[in-house]
């Protein structure tokens, strides 16, 4: 019974410590990132290595895993693929580089938790979700969203005097240059207001390419890993165009066995492949919500490491936009949460009618009939087949047992709740 317990325990804290281990990843790659670019490293060239590794490492897994069926790559998907590679790649990641080379990691990390409401609001503007202001869960992700774009706009505009760790006391300078300082706390000043700019800007790319990847997630449903590879070998061969163009130096290319390596590498390999892999998997189990939730903990990470490592400056200025941007992110989720949790209301089974519409997401619907004998369930079906066949539905109808799970429905616990209740 011990063991029994133990092994349950072990299984439901499996997406947590994998949350939090991708926390950790993702902070060292700002903070690895960040020493690289303070040596010189252009993030033009940084991001042409981090996706030609990434497509390096990717690809033999899609080949392997996802070799049969492989979608037809027409002249629209092509255009998607360029879209998403130029979106990611190119504009997302240079831009956010960029940012982090002005400001700081933990102000970077900070201005990356807008991405659902920056995600939300581009999603208003292209139609793709509606904006039913009476109900609470649009309010919540409304006001969520305002806060958070107010909490970004107090860390670009203000941010007041250092706030000192306890820690980091032992590693500030003994004697520094006040006359070199003030002299260069003004151009410091425009760095800082030019980095917030880039990093908002890389946050509207990233919610934009999430926008855009739904459509794309169509065609490549059961094809996720060739998806990636093609997005980032795309974005390979545009960040190569856009470094020719931007860096006259050919000695910028050059790269050894430094930290540059190490940034490109840790990137590439951690960021762009593994958290991929392993986010999915957390995704598929316990939602993008529960996902998302854990991106403040990067913060924290960060704000620690950096400390530590790089002596960073903590602003007044910073901490309290940032408490206003998580406290947006989690009213942003808590608004999703209960939509996804209203439309999983939707769809579970009437009990009296004997059947329930399940929206795919894909314009079509599967009508999935249930009862407590299978007799009774097939019959229904029977007869919504003759009533669909005498209206030439276009809707896909699927027999499927009670005793059936059917991947990505209604969890059959939760049907037979239902059936008690009634």
């Amino acid at each position: 019974m011990e063991k029994l317990r133990c092994s349950k325990f072990l299984e439901t804290s499996k997406p947590y410590f994998a949350m939090i281990s991708l926390q950790f990843g993702y902070a060292g790659m700002n903070i690895i990132t960040k020493v690289s670019l303070n040596h010189g490293m252009s993030h033009y060239v940084l991001v042409v290595y981090r996706h030609a590794i990434a497509t390096a490492v990717i690809a033999p897994f899609a080949l392997f895993f996802e070799r049969k069926g492989q979608p037809k790559i027409t002249f629209p998907i092509f255009i998607q693929i360029f879209i998403l590679g130029l979106l990611g790649p190119v504009i997302d990641q240079n831009f956010y580089y960029a940012g982090l080379k002005y400001t700081s990691p933990t102000f970077s990390c900070a201005m990356s938790n807008m991405l659902p409401a920056m995600t939300f609001v581009m999603a208003v503007i292209c139609r793709m979700e509606k904006l039913e202001v009476k109900k609470v869960r649009t309010q919540a992700k409304l006001v969520g969203t305002l806060v958070t774009v107010a909490g970004a706009m107090l860390m670009t505009l203000y941010k007041g005097p250092i706030v000192e760790m306890f820690w980091s006391k032992a590693l500030q300078p003994v004697g520094s240059d006040h006359g070199a300082t003030d002299q260069s706390h003004e151009s410091s000043d425009k760095d800082w207001f030019k980095g917030s700019i880039l990093l908002i800007l890389a946050t509207l790319a990233w919610a934009f390419l999430f926008v855009l990847q739904t459509k794309a997630l169509k065609t490549y449903k059961n094809h996720q890993l060739s998806l990636t590879t093609l997005v980032c070998f795309m974005g390979t061969v545009q960040a190569i165009a856009v470094t020719f163009v931007m860096e006259h130096d050919p000695s910028a290319w050059k790269i050894g066995f430094d930290m540059n390596l190490l940034a490109a590498a840790y990137a590439g390999i951690v960021t762009s492949s593994i958290s991929y892999y392993v986010q999915g998997l957390v995704i598929k189990k316990k939602g993008p919500v529960f996902a998302t939730a854990f991106s403040p903990l990067m913060m924290i990470i960060v704000a620690i490491m950096g400390s530590f490592i790089l002596a960073e400056k903590i602003f007044l200025g910073g901490i309290v936009g940032s408490a206003l941007i998580v406290v947006g992110l989690y009213a942003v989720l808590w608004g999703k949460q209960k939509e996804k949790m209203s439309m999983d209301d939707d769809e579970i089974l009437d009990p009296v009618k004997g059947s329930s519409a399940i929206n795919y997401g894909n314009g079509n619907s599967a009508v999935v009939a249930a009862a407590i004998e299978d007799v009774e369930a097939n019959k229904v079906i029977g007869d919504v087949q003759k009533s669909e066949g005498n209206h030439n539905s276009k809707h896909i109808t699927m027999i499927a047992p009670i005793s059936m799970p059917l991947a990505d429905e209604v969890p059959l616990e939760k049907l037979n709740q239902e059936n008690d209740r009634a």
